[in-house]
């Protein structure tokens, strides 16, 4: 029987479409609309959040903040149009203004600004404080705002100074790619009223004044995640009294409560278990935080505790029956219930459990991407949404519908011309008993019945998870880009597995994963006749290019392989890291005591096996994987003569991020991995 004309039209414009869609290119990865995490108006029916349009030339990049209502009725507008990005927004109790943080023309340092949403104009500044004031929140009553800044106490003398140079009498010394000094992160309260000066709540204690205090350490400074007591009398935050412990014992943050009126701030918690992100639940009645058990492993999942306000006592780990760790929490309307993130299997998903203890259920499940950075208001759920195959936008989660809707589409248009489809999963079971999940990413004009080459991409961490997710650092279909299957493997130590798998890490840091390593890749050969196992590469990232490293140590089965901010001295990194106590927990005790980790599982001292070319690439103001890591291995490698290449970015940290320096990077390794495969 023949088709009709309509229906074999159909097909023809299908088939066009599909054959019209491109290969996705750098410039088009890069110019991807970034969206930022959602802010829910007190009522629920709007949302605010940053939308950056990128630009190679940082000084052409803008950022603005956009409100979109939550329903999705209407397209978003535009809240700000400035080159300077606008960050930590929060909306007022009665949801007519927002206050954020942004650097504007005459700033020297970022400050707070307010933008009167209902009634309309220009956001006024209403800070004026060194240290860049951030993460304004506003006062129960809505007339005062809360913020961090950096409080300096030798500010006058380090004017004064006729050298340079750094002084140090404890660890750390460095954190991620600056050095540290004797700044820490204050938290200060200023009335919005005309004229009003912000007050340092923390000048003066005994707390601050400690050579051990400071916030939850970040990449780009401390946070001591605050947030105001319903009633508006006291600020809860968490801080450390112990940072300058942290070159020989794990360093905890205990919850603190702070007097709005001033005094010495009163300590929650005690121990030695972690306690941040506090926050109360919508009745006031309870404080919940992120809790995370102190005892010498290398992983610990990320739980919820509860106190009972306005006493707490012990807290109450309410989360317990769920063995996944807790990325970001939120409340339902009535307070009974805690929705919180949590990573699965190559996902992050909703899951659900009773805000007083229980059982927990998973809310809202999902075949593609992860959500991230979760809100709620009202009743309403938020957070953002991605995949590999589209970057980041606003949804809106409906548990009880076990779904999610689109807030924004920013990238819509852009995806739909690109030709690429989501990864296939498939799980096997390697030698060591364990259940090894994997993604397989397919190129651009995908052919079931041809052989392509096939690239191990391994993942970092080593406590994180290979995810379907939207990346500009590395991203799946850019490396797939040129005609290879793209696999990741979750190897032993990756999250999203339960809390046993992560720390079975512990005494096994490289051995363990690199088999599981190998395995995933037998075993994707032998479950998909379109890899051509006899053209292979492998390398990754900071943990995931420790491993290449170890790769090069342990098998010639790699055409190439390619190493970023790896790791090749057990010793020398746990000298000149940023951080190393966690590193001897990992291994069983210190490297002077050359337990067995050091002497068995250290790439370096199996030098006389390397075989494979190998690409090198470092950013030289990275001080977890310090610049000594990569000249190492560059070193043996050409002691040895094997062919190799080494690219050092000046400006960069652990990660390649302005534009040129990664479309760069891109093109360097497409160049390697062509000129082996």
């Amino acid at each position: 029987m023949s088709i009709p004309f309509r229906g074999r039209l159909a097909a023809l414009l299908i088939a066009a479409a599909a054959f019209a869609k491109t290969p996705l290119t750098h410039e088009t990865m890069w110019r991807m609309k970034r969206v930022g995490a959602p802010s829910p108006s007190p009522d629920g029916k709007w949302v605010v959040m940053s939308v950056a349009e990128p630009a190679y030339d940082a000084n052409d990049q803008v950022s603005d903040l956009w409100i979109a209502p939550i329903d999705g009725s209407t397209a978003p507008r535009r809240l700000t149009r400035t080159k300077s990005a606008e960050s930590g927004v929060a909306w007022s109790p009665d949801g007519r203004r927002i206050a954020f943080s942004a650097k504007r023309d005459g700033d020297d340092d970022a400050q707070i600004y307010v933008l009167d949403i209902a009634g309309g104009g220009e956001s006024r500044r209403v800070t004026k404080v060194a240290g860049g004031p951030s993460g304004p929140k506003f006062s129960p009553d809505g007339k005062s705002i809360l913020f961090q800044a950096t409080f300096d106490p030798i500010a006058e003398e380090r004017k004064k100074r006729k050298y340079q140079a750094r002084a140090y009498d404890s660890f750390p010394i460095r954190q991620w790619d600056h050095w540290l000094d004797e700044t820490r992160p204050h938290l200060f309260v200023q009335s919005l009223d005309d004229g009003a000066a912000a007050r340092d709540l923390l000048a003066g204690t005994r707390l601050a004044a400690g050579a051990g205090f400071d916030g939850e350490a970040g990449n780009s400074g401390s946070d001591l995640h605050s947030t105001w007591t319903p009633d508006g009398s006291a600020i809860v935050f968490s801080a450390t009294t112990r940072r300058n412990e942290s070159a020989y014992a794990n360093v905890a943050l205990q919850l603190y409560r702070v007097p709005v009126a001033g005094g010495e701030p009163t300590q929650l918690t005690r121990g030695g278990d972690s306690f941040t992100a506090a926050a109360f639940s919508p009745d006031g009645k309870a404080l919940f935080a992120q809790y995370e058990h102190g005892s010498a492993k290398p992983f610990h999942q990320i739980r919820v505790a509860r106190f009972d306000w306005p006493d707490p006592g012990a807290p109450r780990i309410v989360s317990q029956a769920l063995d996944r760790s807790v990325s970001s929490f939120a409340f339902s309307a009535d307070s009974s219930t805690v929705f919180a993130l949590a990573e699965e299997a190559g996902h992050e998903k909703l899951f659900s459990f009773p805000a007083a203890g229980g059982p927990a259920r998973l809310a809202v499940d999902m075949k593609e991407g992860v959500y991230v950075n979760l809100k709620s208001a009202a009743g309403a759920l938020m957070a953002n949404w991605e995949s590999s195959v589209s970057p980041l936008e606003v949804v809106r989660l409906d548990p009880a519908a076990g779904r999610h809707s689109a807030v924004t589409r920013f990238n819509a248009a852009a995806i739909e011309e690109i030709d690429w489809q989501p990864p296939r999963h498939f799980t096997f079971t390697a030698k060591n008993g364990r259940k090894i999940h994997n993604m397989v990413y397919l190129p651009p004009g995908f052919d079931e019945k041809r052989k392509y080459p096939l690239m191990s991409f391994i993942h970092g961490g080593p406590h994180t998870m290979s995810r379907d997710q939207f990346h500009t650092r590395w991203n799946y279909h850019l490396l797939t880009a040129p005609g290879y299957v793209v696999l990741t493997t979750n190897y032993t130590g990756s999250t999203g597995f339960g809390e046993a798998f992560a720390q079975a890490i512990q005494f096994d840091p490289l051995k363990g994963p690199g088999l599981e390593l190998d395995e995933a890749v037998d075993e994707a050969i032998r479950r998909f006749p379109f890899v051509d196992g006899s053209r292979l590469a492998a390398g990754g990232a900071s943990y995931g290019g420790h491993l290449a490293n170890w790769l090069q140590a342990t098998t010639t089965r790699y055409k190439c392989l390619f190493s970023h901010a790896g790791l090749i001295n057990l010793e020398s990194q746990w000298g000149t890291s940023d951080t190393i106590y966690h590193r001897e927990v990992n291994s069983g005790g210190p490297h002077w005591e050359q337990g067995r980790v050091w002497r068995e599982q250290n790439p370096i001292r199996l030098a006389a096996r390397f075989r494979t070319p190998m690409l090198l690439t470092v950013g030289e103001n990275d001080f977890r994987v310090p610049l000594n890591q990569t000249l190492e291995n560059w070193s043996v490698l050409q002691r040895l003569r094997i062919p190799s290449r080494l690219l050092v970015f000046p400006t960069e940290n652990h990660w390649i991020l302005k534009g040129e320096n990664n479309r760069y990077f891109f093109q360097e390794l497409h160049g390697w991995l062509g000129k082996w495969l």
